[in-house]
């Protein structure tokens, strides 16, 4: 499949403002409370540090053509012609067993690295209970399952990857084990043929896995040589198609990247050979999964500041190969950029699935493949939104539910976990980043801000 060529950055005349949207924020009050869950204990075991390997040769793919094209006056984008889609937006859906309620947790008292606790609140669909799965876990991040079931998490911040088991499967961890340290921002996790993956913000690595115990040996190196600098995350996944998909976000808020693995997703060959450019124009696709039993890869992308509170839309996007979202020319397939676009920069640009309130920071996502969740809730999305930090209001810090129906999202899109930022404050006490379905069918979510890990169940009470 080809790329279409894009024009290149040029000089405008003038560019009118941006209509500010509103977003209506639906708050929900709830009925009594479950009793307070108290914080997980576990006991730490940790492993000796793990120096960097030197580069191997793995190819960094094929050039693709350059963006050419000439100057003109981007469309205006008037008041009234174009709105958002709030996570609150759309047709209601059914409630499990009656309206939201608001459920009390004891979590850090701000701060990851503390033991001590205090009581907040989180308000979740009636019949769905939340508790602490682990803490102490400095900037949780990206999470994933080993082949025994045990999880298995990056401290990004830390420089650390924890195994989190539950052998006595009470909804707690048992013990954290410090499977590597001493690591480079490592986010991403896969697992692959008898290795955990790691990706670092400067090159993906991987380790023999020890059926749970701490790693042995020094890291081999898949993919070297990763920008540095801007956006630090880099999310993996393995595909369907036995291949490595690599995603490395954008090295500035709106400027013309020099290296084509920024604002991009690489596929790879598991060894890091073979590389080459598989999806361009997202700024930042934080997590990306499959659709469950489909070759579909939805990915999350953060859209550019300074554009007022409510552009650019946030997205969720369903990507495909030689696919180009248009970063930094083009936003939401139809938003020309105010400094670099030229006429014609959002033809033939690939639209989002489905659009999100500005300044949301979806992250991590997840469908829901368990089954004990109403049934209702089978084969949905769940993505966490991180929270804003540049928004005249702050918005976000939320888990939001996206329905799907044969394998595409409906259109409605409602909130499944709120109160991080409670209703009325400007200080939320909570970010959320990633989720994923546990092998006991509950649904687990990561926390930077405090270091934890959170569990969601269903009890219908």
């Amino acid at each position: 499949m080809h790329w279409r060529n894009k024009r290149s950055q040029g000089a405008l005349s003038s560019w009118l403002s941006l209509t500010l949207l509103t977003t209506v924020l639906i708050a929900c009050s709830g009925a009594a409370a479950p009793p307070v869950t108290n914080p997980p204990t576990a006991t730490t075991r940790s492993t000796q540090t793990l120096p960097a390997s030197s580069p191997s040769n793995a190819s960094q793919g094929a050039s693709i053509p350059p963006r050419t094209g000439t100057v003109a006056t981007p469309t205006v984008i008037a008041a009234g012609t174009r709105t958002t889609l709030s996570p609150t937006t759309g047709t209601p859906a059914p409630a499990a067993a009656g309206p939201p309620r608001s459920q009390p947790i004891m979590v850090p008292t701000g701060s990851s690295q503390t033991t001590a606790t205090t009581q907040r609140s989180l308000t979740l669909p009636a019949g769905f209970q939340i508790n602490l799965y682990a803490m102490g876990l400095g900037s949780a991040r990206m999470m994933i399952w080993s082949p025994e079931g045990a999880m298995v998490l990056s401290d990004q911040g830390g420089g650390r990857v924890f195994i989190l088991p539950d052998q006595n499967r009470d909804g707690v961890a048992d013990e954290q084990i410090i499977f590597a340290q001493g690591l480079r921002r490592p986010h991403g996790l896969a697992f692959r043929d008898g290795y955990l993956y790691i990706a670092l913000e400067n090159q993906v690595i991987r380790l023999r896995w020890q059926g749970g115990a701490a790693a042995q040996g020094n890291p081999e190196v898949i993919i070297p040589d990763l920008p540095t600098g801007g956006h630090g995350t880099r999310t993996i996944g393995f595909g369907p198609d036995g291949k490595l998909y690599l995603a490395v976000g954008s090295s500035c808020n709106s400027c013309v990247e020099q290296d084509e693995r920024r604002a991009a997703i690489f596929q790879y060959n598991p060894d890091g050979s073979g590389g080459r450019l598989y999806a361009r124009g997202l700024r930042n696709a934080v997590g990306f999964v499959w659709g469950p039993n489909s070759n579909n890869l939805w990915a999350t992308n953060n859209g550019r500041d300074n554009l007022g509170d409510d552009l650019p839309p946030e997205t969720l996007n369903l990507v495909g190969e030689g696919n180009d979202f248009g970063w930094p020319y083009c936003h939401n397939g139809q938003i020309p950029d105010p400094q670099l676009a030229s006429r014609g920069s959002c033809d033939q640009v690939t639209k989002p699935a489905v659009e999100f309130q500005a300044h949301s920071a979806p992250l991590g996502l997840a469908f829901y493949t368990g089954q004990t969740f109403p049934a209702d809730y089978h084969g949905d999305l769940f993505i966490a939104f991180h929270g804003s930090w540049n928004r005249t209001v702050p918005t976000g810090y939320k888990v939001v539910r996206v329905q799907f129906q044969n394998g595409q999202p409906t259109g409605t899109v409602t909130d499944f976990i709120t109160d991080w930022l409670p209703s009325g404050s400007r200080t939320a006490w909570g970010r959320p980043v990633d989720l994923s379905t546990g092998p006991d069918g509950s649904l687990y979510l990561t926390d930077d801000a405090l270091g934890v890990v959170y569990r969601i169940s269903y009890s219908g009470r």
